[in-house]
């Protein structure tokens, strides 16, 4: 293949790769496009697959990631976009270096895939795990893996498949190839398929089928849960312009919501919660505030998790969830864990103001959480509900989320504030991470956003009562309570660890093997050039 075509090849795959994540959701366009680049990066060597990484990278992360700039600019958004796509130009690197005599390594590509995404979810200031390939998998055969080995487990069957069809694709074309240059000679080569071909198309299949045979279970006592969605003044940047109102459009669904219950017409709740940046206004300090909340919560007789804004430690901002109890007022509280880089605080304050002084539009820092955060409630049958709390963008990190489950959490609960970012993508992103979160620690997820979308997901990943943006609505319902732990649970970072451990050691018999080759090109382009 000579390197236009591989170029074109590249970036084509970074196209597809886009439709394997909402809102057009079609699963198996990930293999198909890690086919694709496992394909086009064999053979070029690490200067040339880093630059053919790098374009794909950016065909897919510029179109999926533009939520970002939506209010903010043009500039956030690419270089956001930018920054990703260097994860996948490394990728593409390494790749390219280790099939630098020309040959589809699909166990190589697999591992390196997973370690560059791994890389990618912890740098710069913690990483940003969004769009890892296992996210656009929840309705998927290789989705259901999760609950085997995480995130990392899926995305590398997903690569491994990509890669065996991407050697099948080359033996093939070697093959028409080798009968193009042998004339009459050819005739036994004829007989298709060849094992060559099979076996890797079939590895890929039993690999795209594989994930049907994990059982996800959804038993459980219940406990019934309320889920608020009281949406906001307007979208952008300044939702909360009208902090007061935000507050009374919660306390508001929230009573109509408890009108039902008084009528008959729905069970009682067993714990209710409100989204991320429900409250703006501190509920602890200002009084009117808390009083709604306190006056809200003996309404319910149950009780209410509050997303809101403490002014809190001196010069900083606390994004927190709040448990509000009958009688007790405020009994329990979870810190935000990882503040967003840029937008909830700003790293290295001075060195980026040589940049741009607007920085400086983020007055005070958010502070950093210190342990993850399980509220216990007991419902009004004896059943104790251990919830496990993860705030907006922390449901992409695997780290937070198993901590919440290996602390005790039976069900998570994801607040969520998506007004920032309008009637985009972002929103059922981000819901179709929780809903494989769900599949991996086998909990259901109470997921709650501002302006949706909101929904209740039982541990096999089903979204139940999805709500439409931008309005005001409520999702209730019953969702088992479950102990038992996945595989993924109990094994934590393990997969990727190996996957590091074993690409170190590739790189290094790749280093002992001798003199480094140079890029190999197959016959196919040997011809192409001396036409």
């Amino acid at each position: 293949m000579n390197p236009v075509r591989r170029l074109l090849v590249s970036l084509l795959g970074g196209g597809l790769l886009c439709l394997a994540f909402p809102t057009f959701d079609v699963w198996v366009a990930a293999p198909v496009a890690l086919a694709l680049w496992a394909w086009s990066w064999a053979g070029t060597g690490g200067r040339r697959g880093f630059l053919l990484g790098l374009a794909g990278g950016l065909v897919f992360f510029v179109p999926t990631l533009s939520w970002s700039g939506i209010y903010v600019g043009s500039l956030p958004w690419l270089a956001l976009a930018t920054l990703q796509a260097l994860f996948v130009g490394v990728a593409g690197g390494l790749y390219g270096w280790l099939s630098r005599r020309g040959r589809v390594r699909p166990l190589a590509f697999a591992l390196v895939w997973v370690v560059s995404e791994g890389f990618r979810a912890r740098a710069p200031y913690g990483g940003f795990p969004w769009l890892k390939l296992a996210f656009g998998q929840a309705d998927s055969p290789f989705g259901r893996l999760v609950a085997l080995g995480g995130a990392p487990f899926v995305g590398f069957v997903i690569a491994l498949s990509g890669g065996l069809l991407a050697l099948a694709a080359q033996h093939a074309l070697s093959g028409g190839a080798e009968r193009r240059g042998s004339g009459a000679t050819a005739t036994p080569r004829l007989r298709m398929p060849s094992r060559r071909l099979a076996l890797p198309v079939a590895g890929a299949l039993v690999l795209g089928l594989v994930g049907l045979a994990v059982p996800l279970p959804t038993d459980g006592p219940t406990a019934q849960f309320l889920g608020v969605q009281g949406n906001v003044a307007r979208p952008g940047l300044d939702f909360n312009a009208e902090r007061r109102q935000v507050l009374d459009n919660h306390v508001a669904a929230t009573l109509k919501a408890q009108d039902d219950v008084d009528a008959g017409r729905a069970p009682a709740p067993d714990l209710v919660v409100w989204p991320e940046n429900a409250s703006d206004i501190d509920p602890l300090r200002n009084a009117d505030a808390k009083d709604l909340i306190l006056e809200t919560v003996d309404a319910l007789k149950r009780p209410l998790i509050v997303g809101g804004l403490l002014e809190e430690p001196a010069g900083f901002v606390s994004n927190v969830a709040l448990l509000f109890e009958p009688g007790k007022g405020n009994t329990d509280r979870y810190v935000k864990r990882h503040p967003v880089p840029f937008a909830e605080y700003i790293p290295n304050r001075s060195f980026w103001r040589t940049f741009s002084t607007e920085v400086d539009l983020v007055t005070r820092d958010f502070v950093q959480g210190p342990s993850p955060g399980v509220f216990r409630v007991t419902t009004a049958s004896g059943q104790q509900i251990r919830a496990g709390l993860a705030i907006c963008f922390e449901v992409a990190y695997d780290d937070i989320m198993r901590d919440a489950v290996q602390t005790g959490a039976n069900v998570l609960v994801v607040q969520t504030n998506n007004a920032t970012f309008g009637y985009t993508a972002e929103s059922p992103q981000q819901l179709a991470i929780s809903r494989l979160r769900a599949m991996e620690f086998g909990r259901s997820v109470v997921h709650v956003s501002t302006v949706g979308q909101s929904a209740l997901i039982t541990p096999d990943g089903t979204a139940h009562q999805v709500t439409s943006l931008f309005t005001r609505a409520v999702v209730r319902g019953a969702l088992p309570l479950r102990d038992a732990t996945t595989l993924a649970t109990r094994v934590g970072e393990a997969p990727e660890w190996v996957a590091a451990a074993a690409l170190l050691t590739m790189l290094a018999l790749g280093l002992r093997s001798g003199r480094p080759a140079a890029p190999v090109t197959t016959k196919e382009e040997d011809d192409d050039d001396a036409a």
